[in-house]
């Protein structure tokens, strides 16, 4: 298995641990050269995705790959996370909603939590 493909299944599993809300991984590979996956997702409350973005960094963490960057703040309504090859951004409904992420990058591929184990 590649390393970006890990890296995303193993971000989608410590998103889908904590209750993350509509978790959609997107293949960006043919479209950008920022990352190979963007994952999102959706919390309900500081609390939660605070919950989420901890357990992300963790689980990647405890698996050797290291945070390059993040942006945004504990209380923050969307953070995004870098990891390098795969970027996690965990919002609240209302900025998810207003952003569209999925929208902007539609032209990559969505891709099914079982993909990234193949």
């Amino acid at each position: 298995m590649n390393q970006s493909k890990e890296m995303a299944r193993i971000a989608w599993q410590a998103l889908s641990d904590k209750k993350g809300e509509d978790i959609k991984i997107i293949d960006i590979t043919g479209v950008s050269v920022l990352a190979d996956y963007f994952i999102i997702a959706s919390g309900n409350s500081e609390s939660q995705i605070s919950a989420l973005v901890d357990n992300v960094e963790e689980e990647l963490h405890k698996a050797g790959y290291h945070l390059k960057q993040r942006e945004g703040r504990s209380g923050a309504s969307w953070i995004l996370l870098d990891f390098g090859d795969i970027i996690v951004h965990v919002f609240d409904k209302e900025n998810r909603l207003f952003y569209d992420l999925e929208r902007i990058w539609k032209d990559g591929k969505d891709i099914a939590p079982e993909q990234l184990a193949e």
